[in-house]
């Protein structure tokens, strides 16, 4: 059977699982180090809980970019089925972790494992959705993110309820069983043709190399800016991931069992504002204008350099909540609008390739951060080192208005679809 004209809506819906699972996972374990740390002694020391968040990030973004070249090649759904299915296995496996070593070592397991979806699952909804919906569409797949994040925050307060270690258990077993509903209902889009119905025929064959669109991104001077303007609000974005949390304890003089919960609400209900809002400003401003996902996107991450100074420096639970709440709805907007950007200047045969490598250089950004803010929580200055990035975000923000122009709301590759047009008509004519 063919995709009903609802399908492309009812795959931003399965995603969205996947992105909650996604973020969830990872984020748990950023609040629920006071209690592990009763059982893993090294979780004492900042330093090595930022190594140990670090090696996730470290070994997440090597993959990116070979996850986004599997991606662009083989079939997405199983990608993600898969993924999903071992990153739960591996948060399930957590809760039987009995040192430092073992922890460690399932972190990065994880890294690898999470790093296959976002590329897949972003160049899939980008293929399902027309430049019309597409940053909503992505806008509302990112929602998942920031609530995963969000229900990480907790992590700290089932642990303190029940156990750390049934933290794990749980969440691991609701991965797995939901690996299952995406077996039954999660379908492929490439090149236009639907896959599974009896269209799967005309499918051009692809014989091009793997390596062929590391190339042709690399010669594409638009992507290299692009890369940069991902990667430096990546620095703030990873930060309040993996370090707000224990900001908020430390500035608001709360336990980590409030702050956890705390932090993490704020910045996910903000963000997800942000990105409805950025994505249906953009979609709309797009229209009118080529520049308006670039305009929308500028919008929101300005509204993130005010925001990182008051985090960093305020005291009151006003001043560092309300700073929290406009950094989350500015970076939703920019959220919502990179890979609708990034559709702007690259073909959709290269798309996940290019979201993977902008996924490496964002996430060693962040790896670089978080190790740095371990370091900046032992000699505490975490707050300063904080409000530092707001200058960074500045320069991301004016290049980006000045280079990025884009010419078509939706790029085309017209040499390649040409032929794959050829293609198609003669397998036609053959049936």
């Amino acid at each position: 059977m063919k995709y009903s004209k609802n399908y492309p809506w009812i795959l931003v819906g399965l995603l969205w699982g996947v992105a909650l699972l996604n973020y969830m996972d990872r984020q748990m374990l950023s609040t629920m180090k006071p209690s592990m740390q009763m059982d893993i002694a090294e979780l004492q020391s900042a330093t090595n809980f930022g190594y140990l968040m670090a090696i996730f990030l470290w070994i997440y973004g090597f993959m990116s970019p070979v996850s986004g070249i599997i991606a662009d090649k083989f079939n997405r759904k199983w990608l993600i089925v898969g993924s999903l299915f071992v990153w739960s296995g591996v948060t399930y496996t957590m809760g039987y972790a009995t040192s430092f070593n073992q922890l460690y070592w399932l972190r990065a397991i994880m890294g690898v494992s999470e790093a296959l979806y976002i590329p897949a699952g972003l160049s899939l909804i980008a293929d399902f959705h027309a430049p019309k919906s597409r940053s909503l569409a992505v806008g509302i797949h990112m929602t998942g993110l920031y609530m995963g994040q969000a229900l990480g925050g907790f992590g700290a307060t089932i642990a303190a309820e029940y156990s750390w270690k049934e933290t794990f258990h749980t969440f691991g077993l609701i991965g797995i069983v939901y690996s299952t509903v995406l077996i039954l209902f999660l379908k492929e889009k490439k090149g236009g043709v639907e896959q599974g119905t009896e269209m799967d025929i005309i499918k051009p064959k692809d014989n091009t190399s793997l390596f062929k669109g590391l190339g042709i991104l690399f010669t594409n001077i638009s992507f290299w800016i692009i890369l940069f303007y991902f990667a430096i609000p990546s620095l703030p974005g990873w930060a309040t991931k993996n370090w707000l949390p224990t900001l908020f304890a430390n500035n608001l003089q709360i336990e980590m069992a409030k702050a956890g919960p705390l932090s993490t609400i704020t910045i996910a209900a903000s963000s997800f504002l942000g990105v409805i809002f950025g994505g249906i400003l953009s979609d709309r401003w797009v229209q009118k204008n080529i520049r308006g996902r670039i305009y929308t996107s500028a919008i929101g991450l300005a509204l993130t350099i005010p925001s990182l100074l008051l985090i960093g420096f305020g005291h009151s639970l006003v001043h560092v909540i309300g700073a929290a709440f406009c950094f989350g709805f500015g970076f939703g907007m920019f959220d919502a609008n990179n890979m609708p950007i990034l559709c702007q200047f690259v073909s959709s045969k290269y798309r996940a390739t290019a979201y993977g490598l902008m996924n490496m250089t964002g996430v060693f950004a962040g790896a670089f951060i978080t190790d740095l803010l371990g370091k900046s929580t032992d000699a505490g200055s975490l707050g300063k080192d904080f409000a530092m990035l707001a200058g960074i975000v500045l320069v991301a923000l004016i290049i980006q208005l000045y280079f990025l122009r884009p010419k078509m709301n939706d790029f085309v590759d017209v040499q390649t679809e040409n032929a794959q047009s050829e293609k198609t008509f003669e397998a036609i004519n053959e049936i």
